[in-house]
């Protein structure tokens, strides 16, 4: 097969002899064929089914909105997407200043995508073009699926469907549903069989034919607004239903019509997950318009990496990726790892350095329930916190042969693990545990051949109470583990450091708190380089609680540094560069 970038231009429509497209993906990113970017994943998986896919990345949407129309209309659909990241966590800092650079863009340059750009895009395809199905997807609309709150504007705001005014909404990784859609699109009465796919939302006017399934029907938006108790309760029957193996539809009133969020799909098998791989189809490379633009950052950083698994189990409360991914975790197999490494030693850019091997937590690759029909219902919205659930199996033998599978590979000089580590994990609490799971071989792998200089991980903070909010183990966890790591390194004749990720103004850290983070982690002689203010992002339960001022499951006031100055005071704790924040 040769291959081909997917077109973004009318030329390389010509060039392929394409008459008629029949999807076209709007990307608030520069295309980047590779499989860490969303919207290549979407155009190869729909590709694949034999359908011709265009992508029009970054479109100019504030002068005659021309891109818009370059490529024509699409026989089935529109996708929409802001990019691999929520436009307003790509915009904005965690004060909400305006960013000087964009890491998804050619030369790093800032300003070639809207705030909210899912809803921008997606209303001027619907002006241009109304009688064409426009469906959002990505981070973006995924997390804003329901009714959240929204940092930036300080308002509670609905489903981004309805902002939108897009017809379909995808949530969490779109592969299955996306080709459900495509297949959907083709009926002429295809709005009479969206009850049929899974992991979409839609409006609609008619519930009673979700009675059977015993939906669980949310408080409506307009309840939320006048009382912001019903967020809360809704926030908690939300979360708790997604933490669980099998999920049920989710309702929520607008008016008189009804936001319908249908269940996910099942956990994707290991031959489903080798089929979402795709570096056998892709270019692996930015799109070769940018050349002259310079390289694009997010690309350069992660070109050289591979990703095994996906999903998080770890269920940190200020992060999106286990109501976006899923907590199960799906893994591909050996082979197709394998098979990616061998494709990256052939691509001209790989110099022998493999800078990471992993997902979202880089050692829970092929870990799961041992009995998954008590995962099946499970509401715990972490498999770690307060305690590691005695029915999780948790392996890292695969791991450590994988990695020397990879590492004795021809071509491969050196391997990284990037990703973090759960080092909570790697704490075994018995010989027999330690044999059964290999936690020490695991650790002794990753010191002695796969750390380069530093390993990060995310102790987040050092005070009991809000680590219990952030659903993070105790501060001794992470010392017990400094201590293995140190001897682990002087075994290995090593002389590397822990690198600490911290947080700091998340929900219930006062500025006393923040002092003690800092005295302690003085104390324990660690740099603290890593530090970052807590950013309010949609569906996350931190967010929830920002904004309440309250822990929604237990009702308990929370102190919630709202204002810049506080925030600025906690922060400045880690930047001692003035007599100011020296004292």
């Amino acid at each position: 097969m040769q291959k081909h970038f997917l077109p973004i231009t009318k030329k390389e429509l010509d060039y392929l002899g394409w008459d008629y497209v029949d999807i076209i993906i709007v990307n608030g990113d520069a295309y980047v064929d590779h499989p860490s970017f969303g919207a290549a994943v979407i155009g190869r998986t729909l590709e694949r089914a034999g359908l011709r896919v265009a992508i029009l990345p970054q479109p100019n949407w504030q002068d005659d909105l021309r891109d818009f129309k370059k490529l024509g209309k699409p026989r089935l659909f529109f996708g929409v997407t802001s990019g691999n990241m929520d436009s307003m966590v790509n915009h904005y800092t965690a004060n909400k200043r305006l960013r000087s650079d964009d890491a998804y863009t050619a030369g790093g340059k800032a300003g070639f995508r809207p705030d909210y750009a899912t809803t921008v895009y997606s209303k001027i395809l619907k002006q241009i073009y109304p009688d064409v199905p426009v469906v959002i997807g990505g981070i973006e609309a995924s997390m804003r699926r329901l009714s959240h709150y929204d940092y930036w504007s300080d308002t509670l705001k609905p489903s981004v469907l309805l902002d939108s005014e897009a017809d379909v909404l995808v949530y969490g990784m779109g592969e299955r549903p996306i080709l459900a859609l495509a297949d959907l699109f083709q009926k002429p009465n295809w709005r009479e069989h969206l009850k049929e796919c899974r992991q979409i939302a839609y409006i609609d006017s008619d519930i009673a034919k979700y009675e059977a399934e015993q939906p669980i029907m949310l408080h409506s938006y307009q309840e939320e607004l006048r009382d912001k108790r019903k967020y809360g309760e809704n926030f908690v029957l939300f979360e708790t239903e997604s933490n669980k193996r099998e999920q049920r539809t989710l309702i929520q009133p607008y008016g008189r019509q009804y936001l319908v969020v249908r269940p996910p799909f099942p956990v994707a098998t290991e031959e489903e997950m080798d089929s979402f791989a795709l570096f056998d189809r892709m270019m692996n490379a930015p799109h070769p318009k940018y050349l002259k633009r310079g390289d694009i950052p997010a690309f350069e950083m992660i070109k050289n990496s591979i990703t095994m698994h996906r999903g998080c189990f770890g269920g940190c409360s200020f992060c999106a990726i286990s109501a976006h991914q899923g907590k199960q975790i799906a893994s591909r197999s050996n082979a197709s790892i394998l098979a990616e490494v061998s494709d990256l030693i052939q691509r001209p850019y790989f110099k022998g350095h493999i800078s990471d091997l992993g997902g979202p937590s880089a050692n829970m690759f092929r870990m799961h329930g041992k009995n998954l029909d008590r995962c099946k219902t499970c509401p715990r919205p972490s498999c770690l916190v307060p305690k590691i659930c005695p029915n999780l199996q948790m392996n890292h033998k695969p791991l450590v042969e994988l990695y020397q599978k990879v590492a004795d590979m021809e071509g491969v000089k050196h391997v990284t693990i990037g990703s973090g580590i759960r080092y909570e994990m790697l704490l075994p609490h018995s010989k027999e545990e330690d044999l059964n799971n290999g936690q020490s071989k695991y650790l002794h792998q990753i010191v002695n051949k796969h750390v380069s200089g530093r390993l990060k991980v995310a102790p987040e903070h050092t005070d009991t109470e809000v680590l219990k909010l952030m659903r993070k183990p105790e501060f001794d966890k992470f010392i017990e583990f400094l201590d293995r790591f140190n001897q682990e390194n002087k075994k290995c004749g090593k002389n590397q450091q822990l690198i600490p990720y911290l947080i700091g103004s998340h929900p219930g850290c006062t500025v006393e708190k923040m002092a003690e983070l800092s005295r302690l982690t003085q104390k324990l002689h660690l740099l603290t380089d890593q530090v970052q203010d807590f950013t309010p992002t949609p569906m996350t339960f931190s967010t929830a609680m920002y904004y309440l001022g309250y822990n929604p499951y237990d009702g308990k006031k929370v102190h919630i540094a709202k204002s810049m100055e506080e925030r600025k005071k906690q922060h400045d704790f880690f930047f001692k560069t003035t007599k100011r924040n020296r004292r």
